[in-house]
Parts: C-alpha cells; sequence; structure tokens
C-alpha cells in the first residue's frame, strides 16, 4: 500500500470558511509517482494497460453496507474524495447517510450525495425525495443521479423502454439542478449505457463503471469525469470490499473541477 502525501486533517479543518471548504485542501500533494499501485484489491482484473493507478486523483462511493467508516484514515491513505448514498426511489434514506454526510466533510473529503433510482416511482416524486433529504450545501459534490438495472429487486424489476427512460431521467435532473444549481452527475454502467443510449446525454458529466476494461474501451469515445474501477478494493478505513474511482486528470485539474462544481 502507498500514500498519498496529503495536508493533515487538522489543517484542512481549519481552512473551511462559511463558503465551503477551501479547495487547495482538497487537492492531493505530489507523493505517490503515477503510474504505481495505490490500493489492494481482493479480486483485482489484470490490467494490461491504462491501469486505474496512473490516475493521480482518487476516491470511493459508500452506502449503508460499508458500516462505520474511519473517514480521517481513508483520505490519509489518499481517498480524496467520496460520493455517498443517501436515497432511493421515493421514500428509502439510507442508514449511514448522515453519519458519513457529516464525517466526510469533517475529514476533509470531497462528498456528494447519489441517489439509487427506482423504475417503479416516477421521477419527480423521487427527485422531490433526494431534495427533501440531502443538504444544499455549496460546498459538495454535484448530485448523482445512479441509474442501473436492479434484477435482483424484491419489489421492482421493471425495465421500461429506452425512451422512457431517458425521458424520467431528464425530469429527476431538471428539477435536482434547478434546486443545487449544479448540473448532476450521471452514474451508470455499461450494459444500462449501452441498453439506454444514453450518449444522448450531451453536456452531463458521467461517472463511469468499468471493471474490466478502461472506460475508453468500454463506451467508445463518450467522454467522463469518474470512472469506477472496482468493487472489491481494498480502502484503510473502510471494512471489507470498497469500490474505488479515480477522476479523469491531474491534481491540478481536481482542483479547477473542483472550484467550478463545489464551490
Amino acid at each position: 500500500m502507498r500514500r498519498l502525501a496529503i495536508l493533515a486533517s487538522a489543517a484542512v479543518l481549519s481552512a473551511c470558511t462559511s463558503g465551503g471548504m477551501d479547495m487547495a485542501d482538497l487537492v492531493p500533494t505530489a507523493g505517490a509517482a503515477v503510474g504505481e499501485l495505490r490500493f489492494a484489491d481482493s479480486d483485482p482484473h489484470d490490467w494490461q494497460a491504462r491501469a486505474p493507478w496512473s490516475y493521480p486523483v482518487h476516491g470511493t462511493d459508500v452506502s449503508k453496507y460499508q458500516g462505520d467508516i474511519d473517514w480521517t484514515e481513508a483520505r490519509e491513505n489518499g481517498i480524496s474524495f467520496a460520493f455517498i448514498k443517501a436515497t432511493e426511489g421515493g421514500d428509502r434514506v439510507d442508514d449511514y447517510f448522515a453519519q458519513n454526510w457529516r464525517a466526510a466533510r469533517a475529514a476533509g473529503i470531497a462528498r456528494g450525495a447519489y441517489h439509487f433510482y427506482y423504475f417503479c416511482r416516477p421521477a419527480i416524486e423521487q427527485a422531490r425525495w433526494f431534495i427533501k433529504t440531502v443538504p444544499n450545501d455549496p460546498s459538495a459534490l454535484p448530485p448523482v443521479l445512479d441509474m442501473e438495472w436492479n434484477p435482483f429487486s424484491p419489489s421492482c424489476r421493471l425495465r421500461p423502454e429506452p425512451e422512457v427512460v431517458r425521458r424520467e431521467m431528464r425530469v429527476f435532473l431538471d428539477a435536482v439542478e434547478r434546486h443545487y444549481g449544479k448540473r448532476p452527475i450521471i452514474y451508470t454502467s455499461i450494459d444500462f449505457f449501452d441498453d439506454n443510449d444514453l450518449a444522448r446525454f450531451k453536456g452531463y458529466p458521467f461517472w463511469l463503471r468499468s471493471v474490466a476494461g478502461h472506460p475508453d474501451e468500454k463506451y467508445g469515445d463518450h467522454p467522463w469525469v469518474f470512472w469506477q474501477y472496482t468493487g472489491t478494493g481494498v480502502v484503510p478505513g473502510i471494512t471489507g470490499d470498497a469500490d474505488i474511482n479515480v477522476f479523469n486528470g491531474s491534481p491540478s485539474a481536481w482542483r479547477s473541477w473542483l472550484e467550478a462544481n463545489a464551490g
């Protein structure tokens, strides 16, 4: 395990202002060589080229299944950002959302909230539920709409036609953007992206899942900002398997992205 050289969390906390965090304190400093393994993996893919650790800025995403997280330890070991599950459907809140939302920020980690879409509930009801649950924090990352098939749902295995999927997505995205004043991020998987022709969503930042190949191989030339490359990572501070993501850019590009989207 190689550590990123980072600022102490106490310095991060002291840099907080009434408008949010000082973005400079959320950027990893040079210290870990780009191209070297950052995190262990309990079931790693055999990356032959364009490995995820060639990207310098790493993060995670979490829900109740990770239980209690030591966010300070995670940051000290190279986690620069986190997406935290907030809501699902129109009436479910993740049991650990409030705790993770507060603790990640206190540890100096840039964090955003995500909504897991439920295909048996109107999009506008889901958007209202997310808005009711997630604080409008100017320092937070943009909200995330998590779109993926859920064949194991105990209550809803509906698979609408692509036109319906895209129409409902736009309802949710538009409502959330109006409330938070930020263009939401779209998270998706390869099959969902292809099945619903999500390449039609121009101008949205995408967070793409691809655990057995670089996104440029799996999603063609579709632009992306975040890449989830494993669900079996090992992150100090998180018990059990962890999702690990990278930002598509350098530390300076990360700082610029934060200033534009989380300032």
